[in-house]
């Protein structure tokens, strides 16, 4: 069984992507950069790295310094799947980051998005 093409995307290839989606409904690529750093742990230097080494997300998922644990509490629905019912764990991982940055994107507060209120 082949992997799903999304896994052998680079973060490179997408990031440009999620800047144009935020900026373009009024967010700044800096709240982009602190919600990617919040799911996956990685600093900004990191995440530059990763982005010049062109990982792919399987490996940005896998190498990620410390997922946060609060990425439980996203919940929702995104690319049409309920995010409760995905069964893949790596695929469940890039959906909740498709799904923080349509939550910036559409202009949830930050303390929300960082799932730091009750």
């Amino acid at each position: 069984m082949s992997k799903h093409r999304i896994y052998t995307m680079t973060l490179a290839g997408l990031y440009p992507y999620y800047v144009e989606k935020v900026v373009k409904k009024g967010r700044t690529e800096a709240e982009l950069r602190e919600v990617l750093r919040w799911l996956t742990g990685h600093s900004d230097e990191q995440l530059d790295k990763v982005m010049a080494d062109r990982v792919n997300l399987e490996d940005f998922v896998a190498q990620a310094p410390a997922m946060n644990p609060a990425r439980r509490l996203i919940t929702g629905t995104i690319c049409g799947v309920k995010i409760a019912e995905i069964e893949d764990p790596l695929m469940l991982e890039v959906r909740y980051m498709d799904k923080l940055v349509d939550e910036l994107a559409k202009g949830k507060a930050m303390a929300k998005i960082l799932r730091t209120e009750g």
